[in-house]
């Protein structure tokens, strides 16, 4: 079955000022990798923003919040919601753009005109709170389209996996106290944001598993089979959204994991294998972290055809 590819020009425009980490060039080094042989059924995409997109921001975000983002975009040079988190003029383009995304993917594969989709999408979502920005993000796109399935689709039961490097604190938070979307984490502890202990456990619904300081990937995939892969297919999700962050990377400059692009494949693929039997292969998978250009081009292309069921691991 097909699967989509979303890319646009407006993510290149989301400025964060020189040496900033989360840069235009992590797409352009994910656009040469996506374009190169090897990925037959890899379809391109674009979301335009629909008039209703401050609706879907307010499903996870409060007006107060989305306010403060819009109305801090600058009209030339660069603004700052903290000391990380920056934006330009163009950040306003990229960041509703990158929430119509998700959501559009939504859309697609609901309808099943793919079985999968990698949104290649910035600013990143995960640490995006309900009530304010942090961590680089803006708004949480994940947690939004996950939301918005939940209410447009009458979805009862939706999984995240978020296996960036950094605690998605955002979506822990917007869904802490709803059973119907499952959400399960592995970062490293202790690290950037703080959050992400295994007692922070929502309604039964919040799975955190931390990893220590230099875990490799023998760890991170044992701790996979031992934890989060029996609670998805128990959960038995009838789609599965995936915040694909890459920056745990044995070579990314903001962590100390030793994860390589197998663990990348390795963990797409067996994501891909549950959602074949839980949710007719229905993934819907967004970029969030991964800082170094050629780990995160190697660990983007494992990761979607780990997805694709293409990369011929078992």
């Amino acid at each position: 079955m097909t699967m989509l590819y979303y890319a646009d020009a407006d993510f290149l425009a989301h400025d964060t000022g020189p040496g900033h980490p989360e840069s235009p060039a992590r797409l352009r080094a994910i656009e040469t990798a996506l374009s190169a042989a090897g990925f037959p059924g890899l379809s391109r995409r674009t979301a335009t923003i629909p008039e209703d997109i401050e609706a879907k921001l307010c499903l996870i975000h409060t007006p107060t919040m989305i306010a403060r983002v819009l109305s801090g975009i600058p009209a030339e040079g660069l603004s700052y919601f903290d000391a990380d988190t920056v934006a330009s003029p163009g950040s306003r383009a990229a960041a509703l753009r990158a929430v119509a995304t998700v959501c559009d993917a939504v859309d697609r594969i609901i309808s099943g005109e793919a079985g999968q989709a990698f949104c290649a999408v910035r600013p990143p979502g995960h640490h995006a709170m309900p009530g304010y920005p942090m961590g680089f993000c803006l708004f949480n796109n994940v947690a939004i389209a996950a939301e918005y399935a939940r209410r447009h689709y009458g979805l009862e039961r939706l999984a995240i996996v978020d296996f960036d490097v950094h605690h998605g604190n955002g979506t822990q938070a917007a869904f802490y106290r709803q059973a119907q979307v499952l959400y399960a984490s592995s970062h490293q502890w202790p690290h950037y944001p703080g959050s992400g202990h295994p007692s922070e456990n929502g309604v039964g619904n919040i799975i955190n598993v931390p990893l220590p300081t230099g875990t490799d990937g023998n760890t991170f995939r044992a701790k996979y089979r031992e934890i989060i892969f029996p609670a998805l297919k128990k959960f038995a999700p009838q789609l599965l959204f995936v915040s694909a962050g890459f920056d745990a990377h044995k070579d990314d400059p903001l962590a100390s994991l030793r994860l390589e692009a197998d663990d990348y494949a390795w963990v797409s693929r067996q994501l891909r294998m549950i959602a074949d039997e839980c949710c007719q292969g229905r993934i819907i998978s967004a970029l969030e972290g991964g800082y170094h250009l050629t780990a995160l081009a190697a660990s983007v292309a494992a990761h979607v055809r780990g997805l694709m069921g293409t990369d011929g691991g078992g």
